[in-house]
C-alpha cells in the first residue's frame, strides 16, 4: 500500500488528501457499526494509520459523536500528513490523550466502538510492551472493534499474528487487499472486510508488478475456451484418470466424474485387471480401458488425443505408483499428481522434480503441463524445509515448492494457495468449511484434470479448478459429501456470470 499511496502522490494526488478520503470512509463505516449515543474510542499510532485515525475522529466529532483519541507513542514523533491531520482534528475539539493502562480500560467501559488505527501494513516486528497489553485488553473487552487497513499486529504479507495481534469485528482497507486479509488467520482476525477505493488509479498495479492475486473468475476466465458451435467431444480434449486396486477405485470414479463436470469431451478410467469389473459396474458416460503396470499405462498414454490425465486419488503409495506416475510424466499429456502420487515420492522428492523439469513439448508446441495438489500434510512430506515452522508464509512456501518442483503448485486448505513457477500465484477464500470431506479433494483433482484436457494452461486451470471446487461446495451446503459435489458443478459452471466474454482483470492482493 505504501508504494500505490507513493506513486499516487507522484501522479499528482496530495498525499493529506488521500488521508482524508481514507479517515472520512473509516468514519463512515464506523457510523453503520456504533450508535449515536455510545462513545467510540480511537486508538492512533504515530504513523499514517494513525492519521487515517485522527481524521476519522474529526468527521465523527463533527457528527455528534463522542470521540475520544488515545495516542500510542511521543506526540513529537508524528509527522507529515499525519501531523496535520492530528492538528485539524485538535482544531475541531478532539483532543488527543496518551495510551495509559488506566485511561484504557476506563475508554473500554463505555465504548461502543473502538476503531484500531494503531498500526497498518508498515509494522515490522511483534507488538510489546504497552502495546501489547492494549491490544490483550481491548481482545478482552469483546467492545466490536474495527480496524484501519490491518487488525494492528497482523502481519499484511503472510497473515500471521506477530505476537500478539487485535482481533476485529471489521476491518476497513484501500485501493486493493492485501494477503492478509485473505490468509489464515489473517481472514478471521480481520472480521469482515471492507475495501474502498480513495482515488488511486488502477494502472498503479502495472507499475507495482502485482504477481499475486485474490482468486476469481477474473483472474482466469479471460484463459477458459468457450465451446464453440463447431466443436464436438473431440475438440474438448480427452481426460484420463489412474484408479487404484480393486478396493480403492472409488477415488478414481469422484475425480473422472468432476472432470467431465469441468468439460472436458470425454473422460476415460485407466483401471488394473482386477479392479476393471468394480469400476465398469459404477461408469456410464465415463470409458474405462485396462492396463498391466507401468508399461501399460504408458501404451495407452501414447494416444496424442489424451490431453490430460490425474493420477494419486486411490492409487497406493510405493514404487508401483512412482512407476505408474514416471508413465504418466513421460507422456505428452498435462498431468495433475494428488494424493498417493504425491506420498509415494516422500524419499525420492529429488527423482520426481527431475521428471518434472524433463518434460518437453512437441516442436512448436508448449511443454506439457504438472500441477501438485497437496494438503498439508503432503506438502511437508514433499517439501519439508518448508513447513510452516520454517516458513509461515503459505503464500511464500507455495510459490518455493512451485519454483523447487517445476509445477504449479495447489496448496490446499481454507485459504488455498495457487502458485506458478514464474512467481504468480493466487490465494482463494471462498471454500466452506464442509468442503473438508473425504473424497473432496479428488473431485478438485479432477476438474483441473478436465480444465487441462480443454486446454487452459496449468496456472489458470487450477485456480479456476480451486473456485469452481469452492463454490460448488457452497451450493451443496452443509452435511454435504464428496458425492454431492460432481452434481453441484452444473449449476456453478451454468453461471451466466462464467461466460468468458464477461470478465475483466485479476484483482491484486
Amino acid at each position: 500500500m505504501g508504494r500505490a499511496d507513493g506513486l499516487a502522490i507522484d501522479g499528482g494526488i496530495a498525499g493529506i488528501d488521500l488521508m482524508t478520503t481514507a479517515g472520512r470512509a473509516v468514519a463512515d463505516t464506523a457510523c453503520r457499526m456504533a450508535r449515536h449515543d455510545t462513545p467510540v474510542l480511537v486508538l492512533a499510532g504515530p504513523g499514517n494509520n494513525g492519521g487515517d485515525g485522527f481524521v476519522a475522529a474529526r468527521f465523527l466529532r463533527r457528527r455528534g459523536y463522542r470521540v475520544e483519541v488515545l495516542l500510542s507513542g511521543a506526540r513529537d514523533k508524528i509527522s507529515g500528513d499525519a501531523r496535520l491531520a492530528l492538528e485539524a482534528m485538535e482544531a475541531g475539539g478532539v483532543r488527543a490523550a496518551v495510551l495509559e493502562e488506566d485511561a484504557l480500560a476506563t475508554a473500554l467501559a463505555e465504548a461502543g466502538l473502538v476503531i484500531d488505527a494503531l498500526f497498518g501494513a508498515g509494522l515490522a516486528r511483534p507488538l510489546g510492551g504497552a502495546v501489547a497489553s492494549a491490544v490483550a485488553r481491548i481482545n478482552e473487552s469483546r467492545v466490536p472493534v474495527l480496524a484501519v487497513d490491518l487488525p494492528s499486529g497482523l502481519n499484511g504479507a503472510n497473515g500471521q499474528a506477530m505476537g500478539c495481534a487485535v482481533e476485529a469485528t471489521r476491518t476497513i482497507t484501500f485501493f486493493r487487499p492485501k494477503p492478509g486479509h485473505v490468509l489464515l488467520p489473517g481472514r478471521e482476525l480481520c472480521g469482515s472486510v471492507e475495501v474502498v477505493d480513495i482515488g488511486i488509479a488502477g494502472e498503479v498495479l502495472t507499475q507495482i508488478g502485482v504477481t499475486a492475486w485474490r482468486n476469481g473468475p477474473d483472474l482466469w476466465l479471460p484463459a477458459c475456451p468457450a465451446p464453440g458451435l463447431s466443436g464436438h467431444k473431440y475438440t474438448r480434449g480427452h481426460a484420463l484418470v489412474v484408479s487404484g486396486p480393486a478396493l480403492s477405485t472409488g477415488a478414481a470414479r469422484l475425480a473422472a466424474g468432476a472432470a467431465l463436470r469441468a468439460g472436458a469431451g470425454l473422460v476415460s478410467v485407466a483401471t488394473p485387471p482386477s479392479a476393471a469389473l468394480v469400476n465398469a459396474m459404477h461408469l456410464t458416460a465415463v470409458m474405462l480401458t485396462s492396463f498391466k503396470g507401468a508399461a501399460g499405462l504408458a501404451q495407452i498414454l501414447e494416444d496424442p488425443r489424451f490431453s490430460a490425465v490425474a493420477i494419486g486419488p486411490g492409487a497406493g503409495i510405493g514404487d508401483a505408483t512412482r512407476a505408474l506416475v514416471g508413465a504418466c510424466l513421460s507422456s505428452g499429456a498435462d498431468v495433475v499428481l494428488d494424493a498417493d502420487a504425491l506420498t509415494s515420492f516422500s524419499s525420492d522428492r529429488e527423482a520426481l522434480f527431475a521428471q518434472i523439469s524433463a518434460r518437453g513439448g512437441a516442436e512448436g508446441k508448449r511443454p506439457p503441463a504438472t500441477v501438485l495438489t497437496p494438503h498439508d500434510g503432503e506438502f511437508a512430506r514433499l517439501f519439508p524445509d518448508l513447513r510452516s515452522g520454517e516458513v509461515p508464509s503459505k503464500l511464500e512456501r507455495a510459490r518455493r515448492a512451485a519454483s523447487r518442483s517445476g509445477a504449479v503448485v495447489v496448496l490446499k486448505g481454507a485459504d488455498t494457495v495457487i502458485a506458478a513457477p514464474d512467481g504468480r500465484a493466487a490465494i482463494n477464500d471462498n471454500a466452506p468449511p464442509w468442503l473438508a470431506t473425504a473424497g473432496s479433494g479428488d473431485v478438485l483433482t479432477g476438474i483441473a484434470a478436465g480444465l487441462l484436457a480443454r486446454g487452459m494452461p496449468a496456472f489458470e486451470a487450477a485456480a479456476m479448478a480451486v473456485w469452481v471446487h469452492g463454490a460448488a461446495g457452497q451450493s451443496c451446503g452443509a452435511a454435504m459429501t464428496a458425492e454431492d459435489l460432481e452434481p453441484a458443478l452444473r449449476g456453478v459452471l451454468a453461471d451466466p456470470a462464467l461466460r468468458p466474454a464477461e470478465n475483466g482483470s485479476g484483482r491484486a492482493v
